[in-house]
């Protein structure tokens, strides 16, 4: 009952955005100010726009809050992890059967690179040191995080059990009650602008990395999350990053549902292929998407007619 009256909150929200819009408007679903989506999907509007559309961002709180209202028609395009559309697609894990059948992927984005953050200052230099410590936990409105800590942890052959938790409603929230000191680490994605804010706040921030990078370590990590890999970020290239190091990422993706037009989605794909480079002038961490791996391997949930017409046009297998 309680996720059906935050979604309807949400809907109003967004019910409200699409009455003032005009009717050549499209919308971008993203996740609240400071989040890597809510960055991702401004630069994604920005060469929507550059590429003729007329679009438009609407935050909320996290994609499981939105995906039910995208779903339904409700606005025409979302940004998030491919894991948790796959899971809304098919209502697994926390969507506990509730199926969102008209999900369709319109294209892959640059991976999201994941860390765990803590004090530069601090003495806890990898995942293993955070054990019995007060680290960021519950994320009742962002249901993709604790299974992303849990991988984490797994690296480090530990349990959330191992933590003493602070309870906290987003990543976002993490983040502040970090700053707040009321955390010793909080989990966020490589490039958000809310990690350099935490950055700057404490006087600097180490990045922790996975404690095991082998290839049962990283079997481990994908029992919590099936689409996790592992990826080495070098010394200086974000925030926190004191050495190369490597972390967890997976897959994100633009996505719509079955409704929108052919024409408008072949519109978005066209304008992501093109200006990428308005992107990447919109939020510098896009620089890393890659036009000609976009059409990327949409497991169970299919592509939008419309995207599959721009890819086949230009011949992107």
């Amino acid at each position: 009952m309680k996720r059906f009256v935050t979604s309807m909150a949400v809907a109003a929200s967004l019910v409200a955005w699409g009455s003032i819009a005009s009717a050549q408007s499209v919308g971008i679903a993203t996740s609240n100010p400071g989040s890597l989506f809510h960055n991702i999907g401004t630069a994604v509007a920005n060469a929507a726009n550059a590429g003729g559309l007329n679009t438009t961002i609407t935050p909320a709180t996290s994609p499981n809050q939105f995906i039910p209202f995208l779903n339904s028609g409700g606005i025409e395009f979302g940004v998030a992890n491919f894991q948790e559309v796959s899971y809304a697609l098919t209502g697994d894990a926390w969507w506990t059967g509730n199926v969102n059948e008209n999900l369709r992927v319109v294209a892959f984005l640059q991976p999201l690179v994941e860390a765990i953050f803590v004090r530069k200052d601090s003495d806890i230099m990898s995942v293993a040191d955070l054990r019995g410590k007060p680290m960021t936990d519950g994320y009742t409105a962002q249901n993709t995080i604790l299974p992303q800590l849990d991988a984490f942890y797994s690296t480090a052959g530990m349990t959330r059990a191992d933590v003493v938790p602070v309870n906290v409603a987003s990543v976002v929230a993490g983040a502040d009650a970090f700053i707040a000191g009321d955390a010793v680490g909080f989990i966020f994605a490589h490039g958000a602008g809310k990690v350099r804010e935490a950055d700057a706040a404490v006087g600097g921030l180490r990045a922790l990395g996975v404690d095991d990078s082998s290839d049962a370590a990283l079997a481990a990590a994908k029992s919590h999350w099936p689409t996790a890999y592992f990826k080495k970020l070098p010394a200086g290239s974000m925030p926190g990053v004191l050495e190369d190091t490597i972390y967890i990422a997976f897959p994100q993706v633009v996505f719509t549902h079955a409704g929108v037009s052919d024409d408008v989605v072949y519109q978005m794909t066209k304008a992501m292929y093109e200006q990428s480079a308005a992107m990447g002038e919109t939020f510098p961490p896009m620089k890393a998407f890659k036009p000609a791996e976009m059409r990327g391997d949409p497991g169970n949930v299919a592509y939008h007619p419309g995207a599959l017409r721009f890819f086949e046009e230009i011949g992107l297998k």
